[in-house]
């Protein structure tokens, strides 16, 4: 007799979201202009403005108001039985400019408000620290991370969090996607780029100043909350081979390192042998102190969280081209993609959490994994998404298979489970969420929340523990 087919009795199930895609009131309560309020049409299509232009549209500065109806959507999230809720905390609500000596009073309480009614409805809060969000003082009067004071600037901005929510948040991660620093590094770093044609010294310098403050960062949790746990966060979609040409091979074999170099640092504690070529070539110098290289050995992360989205296939000596889902080269035949062209692999979202278990051994989370669709609401208010209960069920069926592999995957958040601006496009019409927010490109609509029918869906997942996955 087969055994039921069931996750582990601890999984925890839930969603993720962004301070900046969702919170809205920008300039509410003391908090500081971030990068993200000055960005018009996302991060990687859009600009990023030197100041607010009041007669421009920016959609992080209402988003969907999250800041003042939290209560309401943290109730739809009970409903659905989440037990796990990723955000991150604002930095400019904290420290508005960044390099205070003292935080804001009012934006800690709002998020000591926030957590209580997480852990009031049996629903475990982790937090990112810095989700693309830096406070833009940091970012035009510093460099961002590319000046090295960061670190004593992150480092308070840890310790302040830390002590203040040390009895509510047990999970947290200190960077959002920090290996997109290649391809997005104003938004990941605060970093504007000086040298287009050779990026990567100041690309590689800044994160090395991101890897000692993450270890400060894990020695100060450690220290303030003893039986926390703190990872770090990619991005992790998948890039397959073209062929099976050797040249194709290598080549998809070194971009796959490039990006898990950030975790072969944060997670083993040091600077990888095959980066010492890049550096060679390249003729990158890092800059570092004494002790830097022993921090980063003692101080470690505990655990993984990554987010997929999508695969795609590279060919050797073609231009690598991405965007906030992952790498974007040749199509693979034998994948269906979504209306905004990516590619649907849920087999590849099993093929990361084997190779993540085999190179690293620690917990797995997966913080992000969703589909961006447009919703067509019917004439009764209803919302037939098929298409997203369909993507979030196969992958979910792959998450299972990897933990009968032997990967240790602890929860799954699903991104976006209410619609928020696309982080990408700067729009509402790309959603991903189970609760849909009456709102348009343009800025225009009630914030009304209506539940879709992958709402219910995901209720009768988490209901069964993910047995209904298995149902006929």
């Amino acid at each position: 007799m087969s055994k039921e087919k069931v996750f582990p009795k601890d999984f925890l199930w839930g969603g993720a979201i962004a301070a900046n895609q969702a919170e809205g009131a920008w300039n509410v309560d003391g908090k500081g202009a971030s990068q993200a309020d000055m960005t018009r049409g996302g991060i990687i299509s859009g600009e990023t403005d030197q100041q607010i232009d009041p007669n421009l549209y920016y959609a992080s500065h209402e988003a969907i108001d999250f800041y003042h109806q939290y209560k309401e959507d943290v109730q739809m999230f009970s409903e659905m039985g989440f037990s796990l809720f990723r955000t991150s905390i604002a930095w400019s609500r904290i420290f508005p400019k960044g390099d205070e000596k003292e935080p804001n009073e009012k934006g800690l309480q709002f998020y000591d408000d926030l957590f209580d009614e997480l852990l009031g409805k049996g629903i475990q809060p982790m937090i990112t620290i810095s989700h693309y969000e830096m406070p833009i003082h940091l970012v035009d009067e510093y460099g961002g991370w590319s000046n090295r004071q960061l670190i004593e600037f992150f480092s308070r901005f840890c310790e302040v969090i830390f002590k203040r929510y040390k009895d509510k948040v047990k999970y947290w991660l200190t960077f959002n996607e920090i290996n997109n620093m290649h391809k997005i590094p104003l938004a990941t770093g605060g970093v504007r780029i000086k040298n287009e044609e050779e990026p990567l010294q100041e690309i590689y310098q800044a994160s090395h100043h991101m890897f000692v403050a993450n270890s400060h960062a894990v020695r100060l949790c450690k220290e303030i909350i003893p039986d926390s746990m703190i990872g770090a966060m990619l991005s992790l979609s998948v890039l397959y081979p073209n062929s099976c040409r050797p040249e194709d091979v290598f080549e998809t074999n070194t971009y796959r390192r490039r990006h898990l170099f950030y975790s072969d640092v944060m997670i083993r504690g040091e600077y990888p042998t095959y980066v010492d070529r890049i550096f060679k070539e390249h003729t990158i110098s890092i800059n570092m102190e004494e002790g830097d290289l022993e921090l980063l050995k003692a101080h470690t992360c505990e655990y993984l969280a990554f987010s997929y989205y999508l695969s795609s296939t590279h060919k050797a000596g073609m231009p690598i081209l991405t965007h906030t889902g992952g790498v974007r080269g040749i199509d693979n035949p034998y994948l269906p993609k979504s209306k905004w062209g990516w590619q649907i692999d849920p087999i590849g979202l099993r093929i990361v959490c084997n190779e993540l278990t085999d190179r690293y051994n620690v917990p797995l989370f997966i913080v992000e994994n969703g589909y961006g669709d447009v919703d067509s609401i019917n004439e009764d208010g209803s919302i037939h998404d098929i298409d997203r209960t369909n993507f979030l069920k196969e992958h979910l069926v792959e998450i299972y298979n990897a933990i009968e592999d032997g990967c240790d995957v602890r929860g799954f958040a699903w991104w976006g489970p209410i619609d928020i601006v696309s982080a990408g496009t700067g729009e509402m019409k790309k959603r991903y969420g189970f609760i849909h927010v009456d709102k348009d490109n343009e800025g225009n609509g009630s914030l009304k929340r209506t539940k879709k029918d992958s709402f219910y869906e995901f209720q009768k997942i988490i209901e069964s523990n993910g047995a209904s996955l298995f149902s006929k």
